[in-house]
């Protein structure tokens, strides 16, 4: 998200780069810059600075293009980043809004989807989940749902996870004993299942509850969700002792276990927020040049559970400017409450309400709580971000300690601050995939894993044994051809400085031809075999120059790259897993234009095997339904080339 006006207006003198070669590149960025303004409209809007490769490396809004931009024509009076990033900008492209609020909603779009260097941006991929109470059935049921909500019925969340979602669809199968089987399983059963025999179900698929009963159930689960819990609760007491005096003790016991369910429900809600109907409670805490933003979800009276964000390049970033960045990329595909408390009041916090509200199509109010039920929240709020974000802190430096006994035990000229682990998985040369996994400072970087197919003649086709080392000098040579023409330069972080292949001496042999053949230099490499019988703690590594050599087996290091080997073994497996599945689903007849689910069908009822189907003569093609004398001339020429 583009700062505040304050945020982008130049910095004092003292704040310019110190070098000439800085100072010329500057000069070029902001000459360009100068170029774009010649055209650049003074309406609302969104603009974007590219560099020469076409990447973009900033999106901003501003109420007035023009003179916004025009700020950046002064390079020597910008902050450090500011420059820098003015020294790249090749061109600029803009956009037009009729509104400020609605260049905010654009921008925020645009940040999530381009991820420029140079912005705040929200890691954030992942959907939240939602009960649904459905209504496009006439015996309906509540289940987990994620996604666009476009099923018929009612939604109740967003849940924190799937975790939460699943705890209190359990409970609430406890309470509320609605079916949770499948539409197809509830139009066969010819008999209850066991969930009636455990009382979670009323089994309406045989009919052992009427419509209106089974309704009414319907209605008190509906009436629960929407946060009635008090009224919920007080008619089932009340049936519950009417059941008592009846002496219907089994009846009454029903009542009392769907009582309990209720308060499980409410016991693991973990803050009091009973006072809140709808509200978001967003803290951010920042230390060591990190933040963290905890998001706790409140709905109908009831907390759904929280969740931590670590949005990234906030180092240099105030309190409200990495909140208002936050606020609008996290709520650019999400429902917006009608109340967002803050932990502190975001940059252009009456812009940021507009555009939400705009979104939303009602009013929302975005409120920092000074006092009371909503302070005390926050203040649990705030605990909780600073308390994650002290673990995140512990973990990163307990890493770079790691990385640099890495250096330290391997000869290293620096620490790495980049290494890419390589492995491969295939069985027997079938279903050949490469892998690489990354891990830096901060961990796994799990957006930079990749994965390879391999499309050479590293693995025999026919299945029978494999090429290991063919595959491996494969996919290094791919990612390197990649590496050397997007970034010749190394002036992005995406070039590793170590990277480690698994296996012994071959597979380290295979990257050094590699790199021979590409002209890469500046990279460690290292090869990394399992002990004797494949022995935990008994691994030999393997580097140029250096006799094959162990590590003490106590040794944190040793345990380190035990772990970044099996992450890469763990992600080659997982990968071939799910190529041979493909491959499973897969039949000779897919390989045949024309030949759509019908024909296929139609042809293995007849033949009974996708094998018999390639030995059939063109006469006995011809007799099976559906397929002409065309189309069988077209299957048995397949065949038969």
């Amino acid at each position: 998200m583009a700062k505040a006006d304050r945020d982008e207006r130049p910095a004092p003198e003292t704040a310019g780069p110190a070098t000439e070669d800085a100072r010329d590149t500057g000069a070029r960025g902001a000459e360009a810059i100068q170029a774009a303004l010649k055209t650049m409209p003074s309406s609302a809007g969104v603009y974007r600075m590219l560099s020469a490769k076409g990447e973009v490396l900033y999106v901003g809004k501003a109420r007035h293009l023009k003179k916004r931009v025009t700020a950046y024509t002064q390079p020597g009076r910008l902050d450090p980043r500011l420059h820098r990033m003015v020294a790249l900008t090749a061109r600029m492209e803009v956009v037009t809004t009729h509104t400020e609020a609605e260049a905010l909603l654009l921008e925020a779009n645009l940040i999530k989807k381009l991820k420029p260097r140079f912005n705040v941006t929200l890691r954030d991929d992942k959907s939240f989940p939602y009960i649904l109470l459905r209504a496009d059935h006439e015996w309906p049921q509540i289940v987990k749902h994620r996604g666009a909500r476009r099923r018929k019925g009612e939604y109740f969340g967003p849940f924190a996870s799937a975790g939460s979602v699943n705890q209190t669809l359990v409970a609430l199968q406890r309470a509320f004993p609605l079916r949770s089987c499948t539409d197809h399983v509830f139009a066969n059963r010819t008999r209850p299942c066991l969930q009636y025999q455990i009382k979670r179900c009323t089994a309406p698929c045989v009919d052992k509850i009427d419509r209106a009963d089974y309704q009414h159930i319907v209605d008190e689960v509906r009436a629960f969700l929407r946060g009635r819990t008090r009224e919920v609760q007080d008619s089932f007491v009340e049936r519950m002792e009417e059941a008592s005096n009846e002496l219907a003790f089994e009846r009454a016991a029903g009542y009392r276990d769907r009582i309990r369910a209720l308060n499980h429900i409410q016991a693991h809600q973990g803050i009091n927020v009973s006072t809140i109907s709808e509200a978001d409670i967003v803290a951010l805490h920042q230390q060591g040049g990190q933040a963290c933003v905890q998001v706790f979800f409140v709905r109908n009276g009831r907390n759904y559970g929280n969740r931590a964000f670590y949005p990234v390049r906030t180092k240099d970033q105030s309190g409200p400017e990495v909140l208002a960045a936050f606020l609008s990329q996290f709520y650019e595909d999400k429902e917006v409450p009608r109340l967002v408390l803050v932990s502190e009041e975001p940059d252009d916090k009456a812009l940021i309400e507009e555009a939400l509200s705009a979104r939303a199509e009602r009013k929302v109010q975005v409120i920092k709580p000074q006092r009371g039920t909503r302070r005390e929240l926050m203040d649990h709020a705030l605990a909780n971000a600073r308390d994650a974000l002290g673990r995140r802190l512990a973990e990163s430096a307990t890493q770079r300690t790691l990385l640099e006994g890495v250096a330290e035990r391997f000869g290293l000229d620096a620490t790495p601050g980049r290494i890419e682990v390589y492995d491969n998985s295939h069985i027997q040369g079938a279903q050949p995939v490469g892998a690489m996994i990354v891990a830096g400072p901060e961990g796994f970087i799990k957006n930079q894993y990749r994965k390879f197919t391999i499309k050479g003649d590293a693995a025999k086709r026919d299945g029978i044994g494999g090429d290991d080392y063919a595959m491996m000098r494969e996919v290094l040579t791919r990612r390197f051809q990649r590496l050397l023409k997007e970034d010749p330069d190394r002036q992005e972080e995406s070039w590793p400085d170590l990277i480690i292949v698994d296996g012994g001496q071959g597979q380290l042999g295979c990257a050094e031809e590699v790199f021979e053949e590409l002209g890469v230099s500046g990279v460690a490499v290292m090869g990394v075999a399992k002990g004797p019988d494949r022995d935990a703690g008994r691994e030999r590594f393997f580097m140029t120059g250096r006799q094959p050599f162990m590590l003490p087996e106590r040794d944190p290091v040793l345990y380190f790259m035990q772990r970044i080997r099996d992450e890469a073994h763990r992600f080659a497996i997982g990968a071939h897993r799910q190529k041979r599945g493909k491959a499973i689903g897969r039949s000779l007849l897919d390989e045949i234009a024309g030949i759509g689910a019908k024909r296929k069908k139609a042809l293995l009822h007849h033949f009974g095997s996708a094998k018999a189907v390639s030995e059939a003569g063109l006469a006995d093609l011809e007799r099976v339904e559906g397929i002409d004398r065309r189309v069988a001339q077209r299957i048995y020429d397949h065949f038969h080339p």
